[in-house]
């Protein structure tokens, strides 16, 4: 079989190491890594087993995506290894821990296993539990992969946390290329008057103000259930942008509103796609709408997203907004363990600057913060007899919405 080579790049090398399209070389039953994963420096044997724990949502409220990361985390891990589930004579045995979204029962379940000897641990669907975790793989010294969790104060919070999807601030920068250059231009905020809707802005106004616009914002009371005025409001400041940030049952109504009055008509309206649970959720205004987009099964167009969507469905899933983060974490969890040999420093090290071909191209971990260096997509909805399927308008280039450098 021919075998992919990892490539590890350094801080001054990252920048240039992003754009490159790093080229497949597989035999049609070979993955680029895995098995493949080259021996350390060191020579020395590895353990004969070594245990991943990861602690992710099996039930509550983010229950779906915790689903749709541990399909992908299964796929990704069969993937790697040849479904050998080894590497380099390390057997890999995963335990499952529900965390139920909740971030003590997460902590408590990270304390449990890293009091058996776990020294790896991966998951988190919700931002508030993986810094829980965050906190305790910085305090005990153990490797963690976070998963779908999105904060932006996970990447550089300490040296043993990764992270293997997306940040907000690669959503926000995304949002930004539906006007280019921004310069001069007027971008509005429409977001509920919350913890996350204050977030919004303030990523909106630190990231795309920075690159020369200017924001404003509209933000509604949590308990508001008439938004014409609102609506109308977004117009009157006539911007070149209206970035939605929108939670809870109130959505349809928002929406409903925001075409009612024109605004969708007058103005570029852009907000994330959600999993496909979601897609039924705008309404008459689905077809208006510009979509910033972390992942849909038919946004890239990469052999290896080809394999994670085979060998999801062939284990009966359906590939996922989340389950690439699943695929990616196991990508990189066979790989700092091929490379550390169960030493965790060495694991670390392993993927500090690590670039890989995971389902949507090219990703690096950055090694200066461990942001995870990745594409980004435009995309609109579009009717499909009664329901709303999404399709790629453009591929936002890595490099175009890498994160600032966490100091």
């Amino acid at each position: 079989m021919v075998k992919g080579t990892h490539m590890r790049v350094t801080k001054k090398l990252l920048l240039g190491t992003v754009t490159i399209t790093v080229a497949l070389a597989l035999a049609a039953c070979a993955p680029t890594t895995g098995g493949t994963t080259a021996p350390s420096d060191s020579g020395a044997a590895g353990p004969a087993e070594i245990t991943v724990g990861v602690i992710t949502s099996e039930t509550g409220p983010l229950a779906s995506y915790g689903k749709q990361y541990l399909e992908g985390f299964r796929a990704g891990l069969d993937y790697a290894t040849d479904g050998t589930d080894e590497v380099n004579g390390t057997k890999i045995t995963v335990d499952y821990r529900d965390d139920a979204g909740d971030a003590d029962t997460a902590v408590g379940a990270a304390k449990e296993l890293i009091g058996e000897g776990v020294t790896i641990l991966a998951g988190s669907a919700a931002s508030g539990v993986a810094a829980a975790v965050a906190e305790q793989a910085g305090q005990n010294q153990v490797l963690f992969v976070s998963g779908p969790a999105a904060a932006d104060a996970l990447t550089g919070i300490n040296d043993y946390t990764f992270r293997s999807g997306r940040q907000s601030a690669q959503d926000v920068a995304t949002a930004g290329t539906f006007l280019g250059d921004l310069d001069g231009k007027t971008v509005t905020v429409f977001a509920q008057n919350t913890a996350f809707g204050q977030g919004n802005e303030a990523a909106v106004k630190a990231i795309l103000g920075a690159k020369g616009a200017t924001v404003n914002s509209v933000l509604v009371a949590e308990d508001v259930t008439e938004f014409t005025p609102f609506a109308q409001q977004v117009l009157t400041g006539n911007p070149d942008l209206v970035f939605v940030a929108w939670a809870g049952a109130t959505s349809g109504a928002m929406w409903q509103a925001m075409s009612q009055q024109g605004v969708l008509d007058a103005v570029p309206v852009v907000t994330g796609l959600g999993d496909s649970a979601t897609f039924g959720a705008y309404g008459e205004a689905s077809e208006k709408i510009s979509f910033l987009n972390h992942y849909f099964p038919g946004g890239p167009s990469h052999d290896v997203n080809d394999a994670m969507i085979e060998l999801v469905e062939a284990a009966g899933g359906t590939a996922d907004l989340f389950t690439p983060d699943g695929f990616n974490a196991a990508i990189m969890l066979v790989h700092a363990i091929g490379e550390g040999r169960g030493d965790v420093d060495a694991m670390v090290s392993a993927l500090e600057g690590y670039t890989f071909e995971g389902p949507k191209g090219s990703l690096t971990v950055r090694e200066s913060d461990h942001a995870l260096i990745q594409e980004m997509y435009q995309v609109k909805l579009v009717a499909d007899g009664a329901s709303f399927v999404p399709q790629l308008v453009d591929t936002v280039a890595a490099e175009d919405v890498a994160p600032a450098e966490a100091q």
